[in-house]
C-alpha cells in the first residue's frame, strides 16, 4: 500500500501494565478463546476509508475486511471478486473483468461493477483529497481528473453490465495486475458512503464489508478492535478463524508480558525484548519490503537544498550501530531508500538493490571524516561558513522511536555547529505534520504497494504527494516518467531507466536512508498458516487455529 501506501509507523503498541511472567514460561493455552486470534498492532487505525488510507495499519485491516478484484496468496496473485485473471486486449490498453455474481456486501447488497466505478472515481476526484490518487495514473484521464482538468466521469472505467467491468488505459502499465490487490482499488458502497458522508471510515457503524471479516465496535481513537467472520463473504467457507482481536501495544516489555501471560497470540518486539527472546522457538524475523529514512524539508529549510549538506547528514549516521545496538530487532542497515530482494532484473534475475548498490555505498556509507568535510563545503557553497544551525527532528512517540531519534540526534550533532532538537508525537500526528510540511527533519518510511521498483521511485518525483521533503530534480523526473511511458512495454529499457533514476537518487540523497525493516515476532504454536504477501499484508483467509 504500498503504496500508501503508503507511510509506515515504526512503533509498537501501548497497553495497561501486566505482571511479568518468568522469561521463557508460557501459561496454558487452554485459556485462549477458541476460534480467536489475538494480535498486537503497531498503532491505532487512522481510517478505514480506502480512498484516504495511507498507512500499513489501515491497509492490513482493509485487507481483512474488504476485497478487490485480486488478492495475493503467498507471492501469487489470485482472483478475488474477479472470476479469473484478466488478459489485456487492445495492445495492452483494455482489461475486462467478470465479477462473481454471488458476491455481497455485509449488509446484503449485491457487489456490482458500479461499485468499482464509484470507488475509483471517488478516489481520483480532487474533492476527496486522496493522497493516493496518483496511483491511478495510466488509467485513461486519471491524472487530468486529479488535477481538476477533466470531469470525474471521464475516468477510463465503466460497468458494461452488472457483473462486467471494463478498464481502459492511456498506456500499458506493466504492473497493473499487482495494483489491483491494493485497498485503494477496492470497490465502495455508494449508498453507505452517501449516508455517512465525512464520518464514513471513522467508526464501525459507518462501514460495510465485502471481505472475510467485519470490523465491530470500533472508533478511530480506539486502542483495541475486533473483527468477526463475515458470513456474507462469497468465500466464507474457506475462512476458518471466527474472530481477530487487535490490541495496540507501544511498549515492547508490555507486549512480551501480554504474550507470556497468554493474553496475546502474536506480538511485535523491539530493542531489549527482541534481543532477550531471539533464541525462543516461537521467535521469527519477518523481512519486509519497507525502508525507513530521514526526509530533510528542502522547501522549508534552504540549507537542505545543497547536495553536500544532505550527503554530510547521510555519511554521519552509523547504521550498523543503529540497527544492531539500538534497535536489535531484525532491521537491516541500508544505504538506499530502496529495499533488497523485492524486484529482480527481467533477464539476469539480479536484485535491483544490488545493481544500484555501488552508488549507494559511494555517497551514503558511514564516514564521519568525509561527512564533516562535505558539511563545511556545503556551508561555504551556501554562504553559511561558520554559522550555527538548530533543527528539529520529528518522529513517532513509541519507546523504540524515541531511542532511535536520540541516536540520530547524537550522530547529526557531530557535524560542526549543528544542534538537533527531538520532537516525538503520536503516529497520526506525525502523518498530519508530514503532509502539511510542519517539520525540519522527519523520520518516516515507505512500504511497497506492489513489488515493482516504481512504487519507491515515484516517491521522489517533484509532484509526488508523498514527497515529504519536496526534493526536485528534472533529470530524475524524466527517467521515472520514461519508464512509465515510452519504455513501459520494453522490460529491459524500462529496467535501465529505473536503475539510472535510483543511482541518481543514491548520489543526490533526497532522503537519508536508515534501514530496511524487519520485524521480530513471537507467535503461539496454535496460530497456523500466516500468509504473508510481497506487499507486507497478511491474507487472513489462509489463517488457521489449532485449538
Amino acid at each position: 500500500m504500498k503504496l500508501k501506501k503508503l507511510f509506515v509507523a515504526n512503533v509498537l503498541a501501548l497497553f495497561s501494565t501486566v505482571i511479568l511472567v518468568g522469561c521463557g514460561s508460557t501459561s496454558s493455552q487452554k485459556s485462549a478463546p477458541k476460534g480467536t486470534v489475538r494480535i498486537s498492532s503497531k498503532d491505532i487505525i487512522s481510517t478505514m476509508d480506502p480512498s484516504l488510507n495511507t498507512d500499513v495499519i489501515g491497509a492490513q485491516n482493509l485487507n481483512n475486511t474488504m476485497e478487490g478484484l485480486y488478492r495475493f496468496k503467498g507471492k501469487n496473485i489470485k482472483p478475488a471478486l474477479a472470476t479469473n485473471l484478466a488478459k489485456p486486449t487492445n495492445n495492452g490498453l483494455t482489461y475486462t473483468f467478470k465479477l462473481r455474481p454471488n458476491a455481497k456486501w455485509s449488509n446484503g447488497d449485491p457487489i456490482t461493477a458500479s461499485d468499482f466505478v464509484y470507488s475509483w472515481r471517488r478516489t481520483v476526484d480532487p474533492k476527496t483529497k486522496s493522497t493516493y490518487s496518483y496511483i491511478f495514473e495510466g488509467i485513461t484521464n486519471a491524472k487530468d481528473i486529479s488535477a481538476g482538468k477533466k470531469p470525474v466521469n471521464s475516468l477510463g472505467i465503466k460497468a458494461l453490465n452488472k457483473h462486467t467491468l471494463q478498464v481502459d488505459l492511456e498506456k500499458p502499465v506493466p504492473y497493473f495486475n499487482t495494483l489491483l490487490t491494493s485497498p485503494t482499488f477496492f470497490p465502495q458502497n455508494k449508498k453507505v458512503i452517501t449516508k455517512w458522508g465525512k464520518k464514513y471510515g471513522t467508526n464501525s457503524q459507518t462501514l460495510v464489508s465485502n471481505g472475510p471479516f467485519k470490523l465491530v465496535k470500533w472508533n478511530s481513537p480506539d486502542n483495541s478492535w475486533t473483527e468477526v467472520k463475515n458470513d456474507k463473504y462469497w468465500d466464507a467457507k474457506d475462512v476458518k478463524v471466527q474472530k481477530l482481536q487487535y490490541q495496540v501495544v507501544k511498549d515492547a516489555s508490555t507486549a512480551l508480558n501480554l504474550y507470556q501471560s497468554n493474553k496475546l497470540d502474536r506480538v511485535l518486539l523491539t530493542g531489549d525484548s527482541a534481543k532477550q527472546m531471539k533464541n525462543a522457538k516461537d521467535y521469527k524475523i519477518q523481512k519486509e519490503s519497507t525502508t525507513f529514512y530521514v526526509a530533510p524539508n528542502i522547501k522549508k529549510v534552504s540549507l537542505f537544498n545543497n547536495t553536500k549538506i544532505r550527503q554530510a547528514l547521510s555519511m554521519s549516521v552509523n547504521r550498523q550501530q543503529l540497527t544492531k545496538k539500538v534497535l536489535g530487532d531484525g532491521k537491516v542497515a541500508s544505504l538506499s531508500t530502496f529495499p533488497a530482494k523485492m524486484t529482480f532484473n527481467p533477464e539476469t534475475k539480479v536484485d535491483f538493490a544490488k545493481e544500484t548498490q555501488a552508488s549507494a555505498v559511494a555517497t551514503n556509507a558511514y564516514n564521519p571524516t568525509k561527512a564533516k568535510q562535505l558539511w563545511q563545503e556545503g556551508l561555504s557553497e551556501t554562504n553559511n561558513k561558520g554559522k550555527k544551525f538548530s533543527f528539529t527532528l520529528l518522529g513517532d512517540d513509541s519507546d523504540v522511536a524515541k531511542k532511535q531519534a536520540e541516536f540520530l540526534q547524537n550522530q547529526f550533532e557531530k557535524l560542526p555547529g549543528l544542534k538537533i532538537n527531538v520532537t516525538n508525537v503520536p503516529f497520526k500526528s506525525r502523518l498530519a505534520r508530514a503532509k502539511s510540511g510542519d517539520f525540519d527533519l522527519l523520520v518516516t518510511g515507505w512500504s511497497a504497494d506492489f513489488p515493482d521498483p516504481i512504487t519507491f521511485l515515484t516517491l521522489f518525483n517533484t509532484d509526488a504527494s508523498n514527497n515529504d521533503g519536496k526534493w526536485s530534480n528534472t533529470e530524475y523526473d524524466n527517467l521515472v516518467n520514461k519508464s512509465l511511458n515510452e519504455d513501459a512495454n520494453n522490460p529491459m529499457a524500462r529496467w535501465q531507466d529505473m536503475k539510472a533514476a535510483q543511482n541518481l537518487s543514491n548520489r543526490e540523497v533526497p532522503a537519508i536512508p536508515l534501514y530496511q525493516n524487519g520485524e521480530a515476532w513471537l507467535t503461539k504454536s496454535r496460530v497456523k498458516n500466516l500468509d504473508y504477501g510481497p506487499t507486507g499484508a497478511y491474507n487472513m483467509i489462509s489463517l488457521r487455529l489449532k485449538d
